[in-house]
C-alpha cells in the first residue's frame, strides 16, 4: 500500500532496476509485527534486458533456455540428494556409524558373483543395488523361472528389482506327515531336503510382525512334527518350506542375460566406489583372488551319502572343566540328529549322511598357552569327568569327538590372517572395540609366584569358566566369537554356543547352501550362537580380512558392520531367532499378547519354572517345549543345574563309575542311598525335564523324538 502515486512510480521503478523482488509475507496471527520480506528473481528486469540486448523475439528464446538450464539444476540438485539418501554417503555413514570396508566395489562384485556361482545363495531375493551389477548373474541353487523370458523386460528404474537368474534342479515341495502303522512319533526328514528360508522369511521375519507363535506352527506343520496332532483343515500349500532337488543343473542359457537397468552411480559421472565408503586412516585391501567357485551338486548326484564340499559337523567351545552345560548339548545332540545308533554299527546305511559333533575343548584360560603335554592332560581329565566320560564310550566314536583347541595353531591355519595376526597378539581379545590387553608374562622366582596366584586367583586373565554371574569368564566368551568363525572356515559346518539344546533333526538346515546366523532379537543384527559357513568360501576371506583391519574383532555387532557397510549381508542369512531362539523377544517385553509354549518372561524361567507355570513341563514334557524350533538358546546361566534334585548323570548301569564319581565322590565304592520320590523337587522345572527326557534314552527306557530305540 502507497500513501501517494509517486511512492507508488518510485517502487515500480526502483523495481525495474533491482534483480530481486521483495515479496512480504504476513506472519500469520500477529497482524501488528513486521511482515518477512523474502527476496525474489526480478522477472521484468531480466525481461528487459533481454530484450534491450537481442530484441523482442530472441530476448524471449534467451530467456526460456535460461528457465530451461535453472530447471536442470534444480532437478540435478534435487536428484542427487535423493541419492544420498539412497545410497549413502561417506559423511552420512560417518555421522552414523564409523565405516569399517577396506574393500572396494569391484572386489565386493567378485564375491557376490563367487558365492551365487558356487550354489551358496538359494535364494530369490533381491540384490543389493549399491553392488551396481551390470547382468543377472547365473545361480545353479535356483530353479529356472516359470514361463519367464530370459531377456529382461526394462522397467522404470524405481521399479526395478536386480535378482539372480535360476538354472538349477527343480524344486519339489514335500507333505511330510507319519504314515500308518508308525504314528507315534513324527518321520525323520527325507535325506537330502533342503529347507526354502524365502519361505521361512514369509512366515516368520520380525522386520515384517510376525508373531514366533505362528511361526513355530508353520515349522511344525511343514516338518511334520504334528503327528496325530493336527487339527488344522484346508490345503496347506503356503506352509510347505520342505521340498527335494529333481534333476540336475542345467546348462547356462545360450542368449545373454540382458544389461541390468539401473539407477546407479557410474565411473563417468560419480566416484565408482560412491555410496561404499572406505575405512580411514588404513589402506584399502589389494584386489580379491578368489579360486574357481565351486560345483554346485544337488544331494541326488553326490557320489556318496556326504559332500566332501559341505561336511556335516557342528561345532563346539568349551573352557574349563566339563559340567552340565556341554552334556546336556551333547545328550539332546544324540536325542534328535540322525546319528543312526538305533542301527547296529556294522550296518551302514547307504542313504544317510551322520553328522559329527566335534567339541573343541580349551585346556586353560582363554590368554594362557597350551602346554606340550596338553592333549594328555586333557583326555586323563575327561576320563575322570562324570559329565564328559560317558561320551568317550566306543559306541560313539564315530560321531563325538573331542579336540584340543590351540589359539595359535588355529590362526595360523587360516591363510587369508596367518602372517599378520601376531601383530595384534597382545591386543587380539577385542569386542566390539573394547580390547582387554594381554601383558607379556615376565619369568619370576617360587616364592614371587606363589604370591601373584593369590592374588590373580580370581583375576580376569585366570578365569577358567564361569562360576556365578559376578566372575564371569569374559575371555572365553571373546575367544569364543574368534572361535566359530576360524572353525566353520577351515573345516566347514555348524558352529552352537556351548547353551544351546537342539530340538529337532536339521537335516533340511544342511540341504541349504547358504550361510546363516540368526537375529538379535528385535534388532536388525547377527547373533552367532547359530553360525553356518562354508570352508575356504569367498565370504570368509571377506571377514577375516576385514577383521584383521579392525582389531580382529569378532563381536556379533561388528560382524553386523562389516557386512553391512560392504553390501554383503544377503550372503550371511540373517534368520528369525525363532528358529533357535523362541524366548528371546518374549524375554525383552515383545510378542506377549501372542507368546509362543512355554511362555518365559526370563531365561532363568527355564530352570526356575514360576509356579503358575510349572505344571506345564510334566505335563507336556519334550513335545510341548517351543515344539517347531531347531534348538533353544537358554543365554549363559553357566552356574545354575539342570535338575537340583539330582545334579549328576543319571545313564544308568553302564556309566555307573560317572554317577558314583559325581554322587559319593572319587575314591568311594558304596552302595548309593536309596532313590525316594519324596526327595524329588515336586514341581519339576523345564531344564530338569529335559534332562530327564535325555537320559531316559540313553538309559533304553524310551526311543528318541523319532520313535529309535538305542541299540548297543
Amino acid at each position: 500500500m502507497f500513501s501517494s502515486a509517486v511512492q507508488e512510480k518510485m517502487h515500480i521503478r526502483g523495481q525495474s532496476q533491482s534483480w530481486t523482488v521483495p515479496l512480504s509475507i504476513p506472519i500469520p496471527g500477529a497482524p501488528r509485527r513486521r511482515p518477512i520480506r523474502i527476496p525474489l528473481p526480478n522477472i521484468a528486469r531480466a525481461h528487459a534486458l533481454a530484450t534491450a540486448r537481442f530484441g523482442r523475439r530472441r530476448g524471449m528464446l534467451v530467456l526460456v533456455c535460461v528457465a530451461i538450464g535453472i530447471t536442470f539444476c534444480v532437478y540435478s540438485a534435487t536428484k542427487r540428494i535423493s541419492q544420498v539418501e539412497k545410497w549413502g554417503t561417506p559423511m552420512d555413514i560417518g555421522l552414523r556409524d564409523a565405516s569399517t570396508l577396506v574393500y572396494e566395489r569391484e572386489d565386493l562384485q567378485k564375491i557376490w558373483e563367487w558365492e551365487i556361482a558356487s550354489g551358496h545363495y538359494p535364494s530369490n531375493r533381491e540384490l543389493p543395488r549399491l553392488i551396481n551389477f551390470t547382468s543377472r548373474p547365473f545361480n545353479p541353487a535356483l530353479p529356472p523361472p516359470r514361463n519367464a523370458p530370459i531377456v529382461l523386460q526394462p522397467k522404470p528404474p524405481s521399479e526395478t528389482v536386480l535378482r539372480p537368474y535360476g538354472h538349477g534342479p527343480k524344486r519339489v515341495y514335500l507333505d511330510i506327515q507319519a504314515k500308518p502303522p508308525d504314528v507315534a512319533y513324527p518321520p525323520r526328514p527325507v535325506p537330502g531336503s533342503v529347507a526354502d528360508m524365502d519361505v521361512v522369511m514369509d512366515h516368520c521375519d520380525f522386520s515384517a510382525q510376525k508373531y514366533v507363535r505362528d511361526c513355530l506352527e508353520v515349522l511344525r506343520l511343514g516338518g511334520g512334527l504334528d503327528n496325530e496332532n493336527r487339527v488344522r483343515r484346508g490345503k496347506m500349500d503356503e506352509w510347505k518350506y520342505i521340498y527335494m532337488e529333481v534333476g540336475d543343473v542345467q546348462e547356462k542359457p545360450t542368449s545373454a542375460v540382458a544389461a541390468w537397468q539401473q539407477d546407479r552411480p557410474s565411473r563417468g559421472s560419480w566416484n565408482f566406489n560412491y555410496g561404499l565408503p572406505r575405512k580411514s586412516h588404513v589402506e584399502n585391501e589389494p584386489h580379491l583372488t578368489l579360486p574357481p567357485p565351486r560345483t554346485y551338486k544337488p544331494y541326488h548326484s553326490l557320489r556318496g551319502t556326504c559332500d566332501p564340499e559341505n561336511p556335516r559337523v557342528y561345532h563346539m567351545f568349551w573352557t574349563g572343566p566339563f559340567t552340565d552345560k556341554p552334556y546336556i548339548a551333547l545328550m539332546s545332540f544324540l536325542f534328535t540328529q540322525n546319528v543312526r545308533l538305533h542301527l547296529h554299527e556294522d550296518a551302514p546305511d547307504a542313504l544317510v549322511c551322520r553328522p559329527q559333533f566335534w567339541m573343541w575343548i580349551n585346556p586353560g584360560p582363554a590368554a594362557a598357552v597350551p602346554n606340550p603335554n596338553a592333549l594328555h592332560d586333557m583326555f586323563e581329565q575327561l576320563k575322570s569327568n562324570p559329565w564328559a566320560s560317558p561320551f568317550l564310550h566306543p559306541r560313539f566314536k564315530d560321531i563325538i569327538k573331542f579336540r584340543m583347541w590351540n589359539t595359535t595353531e588355529q590362526l595360523d591355519g587360516v591363510p587369508e590372517i596367518k602372517d599378520d595376526w601376531r601383530v595384534l597378539e597382545e591386543n587380539m581379545f577385542n569386542s566390539g572395540g573394547h580390547i582387554i590387553s594381554i601383558p607379556k608374562k615376565v619369568e619370576k622366582s617360587a616364592s614371587e609366584k606363589d604370591e601373584s596366584e593369590k592374588k590373580d586367583e580370581d583375576n580376569m586373565l585366570n578365569r577358567l569358566g564361569s562360576k556365578s554371574a559376578s566372575s564371569y569368564d569374559r575371555l572365553s566368551v571373546i575367544l569364543s566369537d574368534m572361535a566359530r568363525f576360524v572353525l566353520c572356515h577351515r573345516f566347514g559346518g555348524i558352529y552352537l554356543d556351548a547353551d544351546t539344546i537342539f530340538l529337532r533333526d536339521w537335516e533340511e538346515l544342511w540341504g541349504w547352501h547358504g550361510a546363516f546366523a540368526y537375529r538379535w532379537s528385535r534388532l536388525e543384527n547377527y547373533n552367532t550362537a547359530v553360525l553356518r559357513m562354508h570352508r575356504n568360501s569367498a565370504l570368509g576371506t571377506f571377514i577375516f580380512r576385514t577383521a584383521l583391519k579392525n582389531g580382529l574383532d569378532f563381536h556379533p555387532m561388528s560382524i553386523t558392520k562389516y557386512l553391512k557397510h560392504a553390501q554383503l549381508e544377503g550372503l550371511l542369512l540373517r534368520l528369525p531367532d525363532a528358529l533357535f531362539d523362541s524366548a528371546w523377544l518374549n524375554t525383552e517385553d515383545y510378542q506377549r499378547n501372542r507368546p509362543p509354549q512355554p511362555y518365559f518372561t526370563e531365561f532363568e524361567d527355564f530352570f526356575d519354572t514360576p509356579t503358575q507355570n510349572s505344571a506345564a513341563p510334566q505335563a507336556l514334557g519334550f513335545e510341548g517345549f517351543f515344539r517347531g524350533a531347531y534348538s533353544y538358546h537358554f543365554h549363559n546361566f553357566w552356574w545354575e543345574p539342570f535338575d537340583r534334585s539330582r545334579n549328576w548323570p543319571d545313564l544308568g548301569p553302564k556309566f555307573i563309575d560317572g554317577e558314583r564319581r559325581a554322587r559319593l565322590g572319587v575314591n568311594v565304592t558304596g552302595e548309593f542311598p536309596p532313590d525316594m520320590v519324596k526327595d524329588d523337587k515336586r514341581d519339576l522345572d523345564w531344564a530338569t525335564v529335559l534332562k530327564r527326557t535325555f537320559e531316559s534314552y540313553v538309559r533304553g527306557e524310551r526311543p528318541n523324538m523319532y520313535g529309535e530305540w538305542l541299540q548297543w
